[in-house]
């Protein structure tokens, strides 16, 4: 494991004017009236783990299992199902709209989900090793679904080439240069789930642990935490995983670098090698440290979550679900004098995914850990 500082990041940088126009208060109450409108919504639930929390030596330890959202197993359905709802809102027929997007997984499916409720046509671009398992649930809702060579960043390009070519509307949960519009959207849907923890919370945290990917998720729940607490916010973890670690890796350097490795890791939905623009202007200000998350901690702890011998909730985790956990439980004692954590510490951290693949996550739960 690896921690990386963000030497840019300061506890009393403002909430400057470009961040607001990426995450606001008003525009997560808009998000949240649409949400919370659909069939079949309702909060998650965070779950106290006190025997964890004594385990790691802090004073209390939430966790937000997102393995209900929707039925769809994942935070993504708030997401990616919300700028699907934005993108029709523009078009009076949604029959004649194409929604596209390159995925790991879950973000595919989510946006495969809301383009079946909501009666448009969705073609999903997914990586050369995107399980079969999560490119059938993706298939289940209707999506055409496409494998292309390469990994999850070759996806994203070849997505938006095939839409550009074709006139589909792109649903990506990643941004780049004049594609910002609809990522925000898909980060606003992903504040809902961090201001259904902060609401839940019985005293603010001292630290939040939050993986990454492109960035999008920890970038939304840092920036709720900053506009809520404003210098008195949380320490935000960032977990990357080890064979990913585009944040790290960008945090070293002080500017978005494309990470080092294979960026290959068995968190597949995780698997991202460059950070998100928007994601990049909220967490160099807001995002303090990074730690990276090796994959033979993984299993473990999805295997501790499961069967708990604690006292604790049993919680279903994916695979992609477990970093910010992990980072938070195995810190070494260098890490935790440098990120404050302590015997006053409350963390928060978010399960965000259940079994996505659950022929997967059978054969982790198992004990095959080959896969790692």
């Amino acid at each position: 494991m690896r921690l990386v500082p963000n030497a840019l990041a300061q506890r009393s940088a403002p909430w400057t004017q470009v961040q607001d126009a990426i995450l606001s208060d008003a525009a997560l109450r808009a998000a949240h009236q649409v949400v919370s409108s659909w069939d079949g919504y309702a909060p998650t639930p965070l779950h106290a783990l006190p025997g964890l929390a004594a385990q790691a030596g802090i004073a209390s330890l939430h966790i937000k299992d997102e393995s209900g959202r929707f039925g769809i197993g994942s935070f993504k359905a708030l997401g990616g199902a919300y700028a699907v709802a934005q993108v029709l809102a523009q078009h009076p027929s949604p029959a004649d709209i194409v929604v596209t997007c390159a995925t790991d997984g879950n973000h595919g499916r989510s946006v495969a989900w809301s383009a079946q409720r909501f009666g448009c046509r969705a073609v999903i671009f997914i990586h050369e090793t995107v399980s079969q398992g999560r490119a059938n649930a993706i298939a289940s809702f209707g999506a055409e679904v496409r494998r292309v060579p390469g990994g999850y960043d070759d996806s994203v390009r070849i997505a938006a080439d095939v839409a550009a070519r074709e006139g589909w509307h792109v649903v990506s949960d990643t941004s780049w240069p004049g594609y910002t519009d609809v990522p925000r959207n898909v980060m606003q849907g992903y504040e809902i789930m961090a201001a259904e923890a902060f609401d839940a919370l019985p005293a603010p945290p001292t630290h939040i642990f939050i993986q990454t990917g492109v960035g999008g998720v920890a970038a939304a729940v840092a920036g709720l935490a900053k506009r809520r607490w404003g210098d008195a916010r949380p320490c935000i973890i960032l977990a990357d995983p080890t064979g990913a670690a585009c944040w790290a890796d960008s945090f070293f350097a002080g500017k978005p670098t494309v990470a080092q490795g294979t960026v290959d890791t068995l968190q597949a939905g995780l698997a991202c090698g460059e950070v998100s623009e928007l994601a990049w202007d909220i967490l160099k200000d807001h995002g303090d440290f990074a730690i990276t998350v090796p994959d033979h901690l993984v299993g473990p702890m999805m295997r501790q979550l499961a069967a708990p011998a604690n006292g604790d909730p049993a919680i279903e985790a994916g695979e992609s679900a477990v970093a910010g956990l992990v980072a938070c439980l195995s810190a070494d004692g260098a890490m935790r004098h440098a990120i404050g954590l302590g015997p006053a510490s409350r963390v928060l951290t978010f399960a965000t995914e259940g079994a996505t693949d659950p022929a997967l996550y059978r054969s982790i739960i198992a004990g095959d850990d080959l896969h790692a």
